[in-house]
């Protein structure tokens, strides 16, 4: 009477081993290109370029190896890996000056590409506080557009946060993370504004005692 269901669990067990096998190998490996694109991201902002570029072509290669395992509804296991991938190759076009890379090209997820898009504002900013330590304002407004243009594009998908989880809470973090760096730049430029007003008046006061 159970031949029929016998089989049917021989066959259910079979599937489900094989997809948590294949789970397993994508939680690790999602973890080892996760950390590849970490370092790649650290190195970019020690000038370290090659690094850089040795670290993300391994996170590329590991995230292409996973692409038949991530079948049947594994992708979302990528999708960490992907975004921090995202992350550090949008960050490399920028140090380069060359156009952010599509999500064809970068062979992710709609999601994945669209998230690690946001978190690279957050690299963005630091870049920005960078610049301003060692050269002060001049160099940093195309950065800051740019934070911002990012955001601007990606704003229009809020409304599918019930389909991007976290959407929502990425794009409010990088609201504050904007404006935390139009800050810091007003203040600055305050700041470089007021030094120069008082060596100006320091260069008169001294050049007024000289001429008594």
């Amino acid at each position: 009477m159970l031949v029929n269901v016998q089989a049917d669990i021989v066959e259910i067990n079979k599937k489900f081993k094989d997809i948590e096998e294949r789970r397993n190998i994508l939680i690790k490996g999602s973890r080892d290109a996760t950390i590849l694109c970490s370092k790649a991201i650290v190195s970019m902002h020690a000038n370290k370029k090659n690094e850089s570029i040795e670290n993300i072509e391994k996170a590329k290669n590991l995230l292409q190896q996973f692409k038949e395992t991530s079948k049947d509804d594994l992708q979302k296991y990528l999708y960490i890996a992907e975004q921090e991938f995202v992350e550090a190759c949008t960050l490399f076009s920028i140090i380069e000056n060359n156009i952010i890379p599509s999500m064809k090209s970068l062979e992710v997820s709609d999601i994945s590409y669209v998230m690690g898009l946001l978190d690279c504002i957050g690299e963005i900013k630091r870049m920005i506080i960078d610049k301003i330590r060692v050269e002060g304002t001049s160099n940093v407004n195309n950065l800051f557009e740019l934070m911002d243009k990012i955001y601007d594009s990606i704003y229009p998908l809020a409304v599918f946060d019930n389909l991007m989880p976290g959407l929502r809470k990425k794009l409010d973090v990088s609201r504050i993370l904007i404006e935390n760096v139009r800050a810091i730049i007003t203040e600055e430029k305050r700041r470089s504004i007021m030094i120069d007003k008082i060596q100006e008046f320091e260069t008169k006061f001294a050049t007024s005692e000289n001429s008594k």
